[in-house]
């Protein structure tokens, strides 16, 4: 099984460097607009089977594109949101940054008990996602694209794949509308596993033209811990 993780693309909060998870969330800007466009071109090489979107309107909008491309609805999954910031929403400084950021590192290094400050622990927030792609590989297929949001694709790919320590969610960005490769093969007895991370793309899908210049949110960004 073949997963396509595609974060969403510029966000108004994104800009200003909001903590921004709630339900449905900001729709995209101009930027965010044409990074989704670029998206069909971009992802046109993937033999993709399902196009899934979390239930915040940014990623919807964001898949919209390469959906009418393929002819494939977006299918919403709830269990794709966004790492919810509890008590850190719509904080945009250093330290409520920081501590969210800090907090994501716990789980992705094995300390999945720890809570978001008035938020969700670790391994609710991992499994919900972990849900999903198992209900896509039960279903059969082979290629799904999912759009989802940068703090949950770095977590979820950075403590699922085999290949990459804790500190790879440390050093590796994701920027609006940045794509990460999951590869697993199936398993004889049913499921699917280990998963090896194949490629991490840390910046605009579009190409240069199309770089925002770091107004990727926090959820971007990579903060010494």
């Amino acid at each position: 099984m073949r997963l396509i993780l595609v974060r969403h693309g510029q966000t108004p909060s994104n800009v200003e460097h909001h903590l921004d998870t709630a339900v449905p969330g900001p729709g995209l800007t101009e930027l965010g607009r044409e990074q989704a466009a670029a998206l069909p071109e971009a992802l046109g090489h993937e033999p993709i089977d399902g196009i899934f979107a979390s239930n915040l309107v940014r990623t919807q909008l964001t898949a919209e594109p390469l959906a009418a491309a393929l002819g494939l609805p977006v299918q919403i999954r709830d269990g794709l949101r966004e790492v919810f910031a509890g008590d850190l929403e719509m904080r945009n400084d250093r330290d409520a940054i920081i501590t969210y950021l800090k907090t994501v590192y716990r789980w992705v290094s094995g300390d999945t008990a720890v809570r978001m400050p008035g938020g969700p622990d670790g391994a609710e927030t991992l499994g919900r996602f972990d849900s999903v792609v198992e209900e896509l590989a039960a279903a059969g297929l082979k290629s799904p694209a999912i759009f989802s949001h940068g703090a949950i694709i770095r977590a979820w790919a950075t403590a699922r794949a085999e290949n990459v320590g804790p500190d790879f969610i440390v050093a590796n960005a994701l920027s609006n509308t940045g794509v990460a490769v999951l590869e697993a093969e199936e398993l004889p007895g049913g499921g699917f596993g280990p998963w090896q991370l194949l490629t991490w793309m840390g910046e605009a899908v579009g190409g240069e033209a199309l770089e925002d210049y770091g107004d990727d949110g926090p959820a971007a960004d990579d903060v010494a811990l």
